[in-house]
């Protein structure tokens, strides 16, 4: 092919997409994902553009994802990273920094969170030295009450960090009052939630730092990805230094002397005048994410209203199409909140005639994905048999999401035909075991 230039090449490029069309919905064939990315053509072209300017680490793209993004939130600052996990570890980690003074989270300081969660939620907090405090969960929203975090509190309790469940939101702002009135830290992790809603306001914005995924599960992607967004400053700053390497200087890549001094500092027990590129004051990490990952995100960030307003149709319909089945109990949204879901999750109930396992191997058999709540009871797993940790109160319901709770998919790339197959699929199986 003759070289016409980035042009012609992107012109090509959205042939080839337009020629690839779609795959037509066989049921029982086709496999209907739980979660997955949808893709367009302008997502393609942007990260051939991309490629194509050999934009190989962090650049303008990342720089303007975040510059909008933050707008998005109408928060401070919006920090892109590699994963939703990173951003988990980067936002907790940022409240044990030095510059926070007395106020630090300190090793063997208490954090709260729920059970029922993704185990990168709970990292962060053991691999700080903390101690993660766990609470039971509620089966129908699958999040915590206010009661039950209000109850787990004690003389050590310096931080509270939990998840929307499945883009659910939990009673964030009363949460957050708490957390204000008890001087507590609050992280959310908004990573399956990026759209909800809780009393008209976004999820994400309640808390001293919110954490993104940008994996193709979630509401956008970036591929693998992630961000950490703040409305504070300093730890806007903090969350920076760890990022990128822990250093103290704040340059973009390829910058000198943002701050106009930068061979005029004298910190630590370093020589007065040390190249302030190369000071560290933080013990951190290269978490960045590269321009490629940025300018898709920056794609699908203009398609999130599109995506959330699918997930809630989708949503909408199964709840319709299963909502007088005996032995199932179906999902509800939070009292006050609008969710941006992120799947369907059912419980089988203890005395139904047939076992969540049988349910999930039926429809399996028909290509419809499932995936568990998580962790389920996350005190179960061999990972954290040798960690200490707390219990507040029991886990029963947790134990009830470990045993009889999945989920199914919602995302836009299901189709209304794929849902119908869905509901059929789970009716089909209900009326032949009652």
């Amino acid at each position: 092919m003759a070289f016409d230039g980035k042009d012609r090449i992107l012109e090509q490029v959205r042939a080839y997409h337009q020629e690839r069309g779609e795959r037509e919905f066989i049921p029982g064939i086709t496999p209907i994902n739980p979660s997955g990315a949808v893709l367009n053509e302008d997502d393609r072209v942007a990260l051939v553009e991309a490629a194509l300017d050999l934009r190989i680490a962090s650049g303008p793209s990342a720089r303007q994802f975040e510059s909008d993004f933050a707008r998005f939130f109408k928060l401070r600052k919006a920090h892109m990273v590699n994963s939703g996990s990173s951003a988990n570890l980067l936002a907790l980690t940022a409240l044990t920094s030095p510059k926070l003074g007395e106020s630090r989270l300190r090793p063997g300081d208490e954090v709260i969170t729920t059970a029922a969660g993704f185990p990168t939620t709970v990292n962060p907090i053991v691999q700080n030295g903390l101690v993660p405090v766990f609470i039971d969960s509620e089966l129908g929203t699958y999040n915590p009450t206010l009661d039950r975090i209000e109850a787990a509190l004690s003389d050590r309790t310096r931080a509270i960090m939990m998840a929307h469940t499945l883009g659910n939101p939990f009673p964030v702002a009363e949460v957050a009052e708490l957390a204000r009135e008890r001087e507590l830290f609050l992280i959310e992790d908004n990573c399956d939630a990026v759209g909800a809603t809780y009393g008209g306001r976004l999820t994400g914005t309640f808390g001293d730092a919110s954490t993104v995924s940008l994996y193709p599960a979630h509401q956008i992607t970036s591929g693998e990805g992630g961000c950490v967004l703040t409305a504070n400053l300093e730890l806007a700053r903090i969350i920076e230094s760890l990022r990128d390497w822990g250093r103290d200087c704040w340059c973009e890549p390829g910058v000198d002397n943002t701050c106009r001094k930068r061979f005029s500092y004298q910190l630590g027990s370093l020589p007065d005048g040390y190249d302030h590129k190369y000071i560290f004051s933080h013990v951190g990490y290269n978490m960045k994410a590269t321009d490629v990952q940025g300018a898709l995100a920056l794609s699908q960030l203009r398609r999130l209203p599109e995506f959330v307003q699918a997930r809630r149709l989708n949503w909408q319909r199964l709840h319709d199409g299963l909502a007088d089945l005996p032995g199932l109990t179906l999902p509800e949204p939070t009292p006050g909140s609008e969710p941006s879901w992120f799947g369907f999750v059912i419980t089988v109930g203890l005395d139904a005639p047939f076992t969540c396992g049988d349910l999930v191997a039926f429809l399996d058999s028909r290509n419809i994905g499932t995936r568990r709540l998580f962790g389920g009871n996350i005190t179960r797993h061999p990972a954290y048999q040798d960690v200490p940790y707390r219990i507040s109160g029991e886990l029963s319901n947790c134990d009830v999401i470990t045993d009889h709770t999945f989920w199914i998919g919602v995302y836009p790339g299901i189709t209304e035909e794929m849902s119908a197959y869905m509901v059929q699929s789970v009716r089909e199986f209900v009326e032949k075991h009652r």
